[in-house]
């Protein structure tokens, strides 16, 4: 998520969001560090994947769990939630793309971890602007019980939870176009179909191993107690090597601090065989590098950097994708092909956002067109989002003879 430079007044004038209030059940805010400090206390050090997992989606505090994490009373903002550009954007990709290939039907729209339900709510709208939700479903990845309340306040004119703990749906309704809208809490779970797939800041939140090279080799570094402070942690790095520096570790690996994800590595496989079986198309959009990152581990709370190891469960945590692990993922089978990763300024800027941008600030009152610069700026520019952000596509590889004549928008 991407820390905010400028005064609050503005961003106040960039979307309207629902306030949220957090779960009352949740009273005590030092419930993730009491009990990841007891776990460490009864087994010993924890990986950092572990701790990512234990912060972020434990069912009793979890940071994602019961509050509105976003926008200016959160920690961080999202692309989406500056204004309406960047999903629009996206939507005109995958009807571009999809047109390419004889816009087959019945489709499914998958968003994971779709955070307010913004991004979908523009997908939605664009597709039913131009005719394109006829046969059309919305599938939603969230294991958030409030951010779940808070995409179908957004999305549907009705929703409702699922009773029925053998159902793989633990929420369902119908969105504001008609169609049906369900939630699922894994990829796995959703029908198979021919899929348009988005995941817009969902792989930068998945768990992490990070590891440090040492004299003896590369180490993974975990997350023990600190005895000088009342449940409190500090990094240790390992003695030995631990199964994740056996397993995942690549042989030529040279930096000094890296991380990986064997989750996202595991999820893109997931991706590419969806695609190639079902058929569709895969927009992955975060920030990261292309396999040159060190140590990007780090938390954001109220705008802001923060110790990752301070006050677990109040802030959120991140580490850059790295993208070529993805990308080599995705298609170690051979049954996708990527294109990117590509900035997020080049390719917006390719979809025509300029262009958009222009045609809303003509029409835009005296009072929105400072948020419109300040989003589109926000979005585009070198030194804000448009050089840390990027943007890969997965798409069937069978469809590479048409993409080398007709190439992917966005990315040539």
């Amino acid at each position: 998520m991407f820390q905010i430079r400028r005064c609050t007044r503005i961003v106040k004038t960039l979307r309207s969001y629902y306030t949220v209030k957090s779960n009352e059940s949740v009273k005590d805010p030092h419930q993730v560090a009491k009990q990841i400090y007891s776990k460490i206390k009864a087994t010993g050090p924890i990986t950092v994947a572990e701790y990512m997992k234990e912060v972020l989606i434990n069912p009793l505090g979890g940071y994602y769990m019961h509050k509105d994490v976003f926008g200016e009373s959160g920690d961080f903002i999202t692309s989406p939630e500056l204004n309406q550009m960047f999903g629009e954007m996206v939507a005109i990709w995958f009807l571009n793309e999809w047109s390419k290939v004889g816009s087959p039907k019945p489709i499914q729209i998958v968003e994971l971890g779709p955070g307010r339900g913004t991004l979908s709510q523009d997908l939605l709208r664009v597709f039913d602007h131009f005719g394109a939700l006829q046969s059309a479903t919305l599938h939603l990845v969230e294991v958030s019980p409030l951010l779940s309340d808070l995409q179908a306040r957004k999305l549907c004119i009705q929703s409702d939870n699922i009773i029925d703990k053998k159902s793989v749906i633990h929420r369902q309704g119908i969105s504001h176009q008609g169609i049906p809208v369900k939630w699922y809490r894994q990829l796995d779970d959703v029908p198979n179909c021919f899929t348009l797939l988005v995941a817009h800041e969902f792989f930068d939140a998945l768990p992490v191993h990070k590891f440090q090279k040492t004299k003896d080799g590369y180490r993974e570094i975990l997350i023990d107690i600190d005895l000088s402070k009342e449940c409190s942690f500090r990094y240790v790095i390992a003695r030995e090597e631990t199964p994740a520096s056996k397993l995942y570790i690549r042989p030529n690996e040279t930096r000094e601090h890296f991380e990986i994800s064997p989750e996202s590595l595991v999820l893109a496989k997931q991706i590419a065989e969806r695609l190639e079986i079902d058929g569709g198309l895969a927009l992955i959009a975060d920030y990261g590098h292309n396999g040159s990152g060190t140590d990007t581990f780090r938390a954001f709370k109220k705008h802001k950097l923060h110790d990752p190891l301070v006050e677990p469960g109040t802030a959120d945590l991140t580490a850059d994708v790295d993208f070529d692990a993805l990308s080599k993922s995705a298609t170690e089978a051979g049954g996708v092909i990527t294109f990117g990763p590509t900035t997020q300024r080049d390719f917006l800027l390719k979809m025509g956002i300029e262009h958009r941008f222009k045609a809303l600030k003509a029409n835009a009152k005296p009072d929105q067109i400072e948020g419109l610069e300040f989003g589109y700026k926000m979005m585009t520019e070198s030194n804000q989002m448009g050089e840390r952000f990027k943007f890969l596509a997965l798409l069937p590889a069978v469809l590479e003879k048409l993409l080398k004549k007709y190439s992917v928008a966005g990315f040539h």
